[in-house]
């Protein structure tokens, strides 16, 4: 054979596609017995669906594996380089093939890159029975699917491989004619596993990456040392768009309000591993601060703020210490959220009541037909009342009782808040009964 009539090498990941759901390694909730995906293929009906999971995780496998198992035609588009026009001949297919008296099965790889034009391009089609829609997408169906197609098209959730079943693809990769003579040791193993994140395909292609390095330095052990050379700095399966930044993001969130420094550090460690902005990072940190300590210990903010700025003077890897600091501050702090619901409560109150007008006394009087209209008048400098403070005196509008939006904690400084305002309750307590203000 010349050199232009021979065919590339398939890479790993073809060569060891599952051609039946006894080869699928992993997604045993939907491919088990008496499950979801197995039960379709035994009662021989076929439903619309829409496969929700990360990269490499049997996708697109699942999709060709339903196709040969109810002998259907089987149609591959991708979102991101199709347009209507590739649904259109996409249907026309479809039509000739259910002349011909075969089934069509639609497989739309990242659906979610899709519009709502496109997405509903579908939908009569599905209804007819014309095609059977298999959607893929690495984003939460919720947001990224048209309800009307999602209502159509049951919705599974496959899952991350775990360090098992990617034991178990290892095996089947050894297990070839070509890498028979080939083993690991248990060091390279783990750093394999780590780097792949529970991605298949990107095990399998960091596998033959690996492997073609031992070929040519002649080694048919493959150690930690060999590995960690070949493979270099790989980051782990990070989608800053998507719902695992969103999920990784919420869980450190979740530890800092919890009071668990160290799973809120681990959080933070697994989003700058996987790439994540540390000045993104720097801003929701703030942003912690202020909703779940608050007033219960206004350091917490001083320290965020300060830790973002640390991280802008030393940048990286340095700064990320100030960073990691202010995390584990925040996880340990007293928390309160009291500041963070007064104001919700606040922003609800004003925009459901009218705008009443400042009260006379406490409008500003610069100008002396100010002056003459009486504004300002009978107003009470609190500085020249008892304990600072004007007893029985009142900052809403008239009419309006002042509302009780905050409510501190029994935490932290929000103790000592709490009864200050309970003392200068008294107070006013005390000058209405008297009739004084």
């Amino acid at each position: 054979m010349d050199l232009f009539s021979q065919k590339p090498l398939s890479p790993l990941a073809e060569q060891l596609r599952p051609q039946s759901l006894d080869d699928v390694i992993g997604q045993q909730h939907l491919i088990g017995a008496g499950k979801p995906l197995r039960v379709a293929i035994e009662s021989g009906r076929l439903h619309s669906m829409l496969l929700w999971g990360p990269p490499g995780v049997g996708k697109t496998t699942l999709a060709r594996i339903l196709a040969q198992s109810f002998n259907a035609h089987f149609l591959p588009i991708s979102a991101v380089f199709s347009g209507v026009k590739d649904i259109r001949e996409a249907i026309e297919k479809a039509e000739l093939a259910l002349q011909n008296g075969q089934s069509t099965i639609l497989f739309v790889d990242e659906v979610h890159r899709f519009n709502k034009s496109q997405q509903d391009a579908f939908l009569p089609h599905v209804e007819s029975g014309l095609l059977t829609f298999i959607g893929a997408t690495t984003e939460n169906p919720s947001f990224e699917v048209n309800p009307a197609l999602l209502s159509r098209a049951q919705v599974y959730t496959l899952h991350s491989l775990k360090a098992e079943e990617l034991q178990k693809l290892q095996h089947k990769v050894l297990s070839l004619p070509e890498f028979k003579q080939f083993s690991l040791d248990n060091d390279a193993q783990t750093m394999i596993i780590n780097s792949a994140d529970g991605d298949a395909r990107r095990y399998l292609n960091l596998m033959e990456q690996l492997l073609r390095a031992a070929q040519s330095q002649q080694q048919t052990i493959i150690t930690a040392e060999l590995t960690a050379n070949s493979l270099g700095t790989q980051l782990r399966r990070f989608d800053k768009g998507g719902d695992s930044f969103y999920d990784q993001i919420s869980a450190l969130h979740k530890s800092v309000r919890g009071s668990h420094p160290n799973a809120a550090l681990y959080w933070f460690s697994r989003m700058l591993d996987g790439g994540a902005d540390p000045r993104y990072l720097s801003r929701r940190i703030i942003r912690m601060a202020w909703e779940d300590i608050g007033l219960a210990d206004p350091r917490a903010v001083q320290i965020a703020n300060e830790a973002a700025v640390t991280y802008e003077r030393l940048g990286s890897p340095e700064g990320e210490l100030a960073l990691a600091q202010a995390v584990l501050y925040l996880a340990c702090a007293a928390k309160s959220n009291a500041g963070y619901q007064a104001y919700n409560e606040a922003r609800a109150f004003v925009q459901s009541h009218p705008s009443n007008e400042v009260p006379i006394h406490l409008r500003n009087a610069p100008t002396k037909l100010m002056k003459e209209l009486g504004y300002g008048r009978h107003y009470r400098y609190a500085h020249d009342e008892p304990h600072a403070y004007a007893a029985g005196e009142t900052y809403m509008p008239e009419g309006m009782a002042e509302p009780e939006f905050y409510q501190p904690v029994n935490r932290g400084l929000e103790v000592k808040i709490a009864e200050k305002l309970a003392f200068l309750q008294s107070l006013d307590e005390e000058a209405n009964h008297d009739g004084t203000k």
